[in-house]
């Protein structure tokens, strides 16, 4: 089992989301479908733009951790360092 940190956006360098699961397709489907009432729902935060596997949930918890603790240029420069064009990375998980 792999456990994911992932970003959600409701567009490019909009509002940011940063969270973690242990399925990443059907997370970012929720997101998608907003059936996640909260931050993503309120925002419109259904892209998911930026994600990363772990071998196991504490690691995975640990970077979520540290990514929220970041200041949003950083996290901006993470997606734009994978993801310049800010697809949405969910289209090529289904």
């Amino acid at each position: 089992m792999a456990f994911y940190v992932y970003i959600m956006t409701n567009k490019p360098r909009g509002t940011l989301y940063c969270g973690q699961t242990d399925d990443i397709n059907r997370r970012a489907w929720e997101h998608r479908n907003r059936l996640i009432k909260g931050f993503t729902y309120k925002y419109n935060c259904q892209m998911l733009v930026w994600y990363a596997g772990f071998d196991t949930r504490e690691a995975a918890i640990d970077r979520e951790r540290q990514i929220k603790n970041w200041t949003r240029a950083w996290k901006i420069d993470l997606v734009e360092k994978t993801n310049p064009e800010w697809r949405d990375l969910a289209t090529a998980l289904i």
